[in-house]
């Protein structure tokens, strides 16, 4: 019945476009996906790479998720893991999933996110 996740969304501040671009853009290496123009115009901001496809809402009342989270899977978690270090981004690894490595970051404004890699 389902085939897959088509995206995933999480929330921001509104007008916190530029500091969604300078991390899911600059630091993870996802490319922005021009929204179409009717949503557009609420704001937010969606980032994709490879098939993960994250969907960026901007709300007034912004409160960030520090317990639900996406989790991506990835290919080269040290590469990842790097490219938050060397934004001098705070990682938490956790060693509580069998058969997979990984680690919690949080995005600029607090939201919990999970990369994990298969051992």
């Amino acid at each position: 019945m389902f085939t897959r996740l088509h995206h995933m969304q999480i929330a921001m501040p509104r007008d916190a476009e530029p500091q969604a671009r300078a991390f899911f853009v600059d630091v993870l290496g996802m490319t922005e996906v021009p929204k179409p123009e009717v949503m557009a115009r609420r704001g937010g901001a969606w980032f994709r790479a490879g098939g993960v496809e994250l969907h960026l809402g901007a709300e007034d009342d912004f409160v960030p998720d520090r317990k639900g989270h996406p989790g991506i899977l990835v290919d080269d978690l040290d590469d990842v893991a790097a490219r938050l270090t060397r934004a001098d981004w705070p990682l938490r690894w956790d060693d509580d999933f069998p058969g997979f490595r990984r680690f919690y970051a949080n995005d600029p404004f607090g939201n919990r996110m999970e990369f994990l890699q298969e051992r």
